[in-house]
């Protein structure tokens, strides 16, 4: 699986995605996570299954899910409680049943 996260810079998702990728080795789960800027979304998500936005991009996921959704890619909102704590498993356990969706 491969999950892509995207905020306004592409840097304050960094923590976050290193907190899901420890998330997932301890699973030993086999996935792939990154995180890109807002600017780079639409070249980059056709690379994964499941893209999640910041919270501070939340205005940005109506068009994004168009575009995403039109190339059977899920997108969502990261919950903002797990965003705010950066918890891992609570992020990687959203993109999970995403994709299962």
């Amino acid at each position: 699986m491969k999950i892509l996260l995207v905020c306004n810079a592409g840097m304050s998702t960094s923590l976050l995605v290193e907190k899901m990728k420890e998330a997932a080795e301890n699973r030993e789960l086999d996935i792939l996570i990154n995180a890109v800027s807002c600017g780079k979304f639409e070249d980059s998500f056709e690379e994964y299954d499941v893209v999640l936005l910041g919270p501070q991009i939340k205005y940005k996921e109506k068009s994004m899910r168009k575009i995403a959704e039109a190339k059977g890619t899920a997108l969502d909102v990261v919950d903002s409680a797990a965003y705010g704590m950066v918890d891992g498993e609570k992020a990687l356990d959203q993109a999970i049943q995403l994709v299962k969706q």
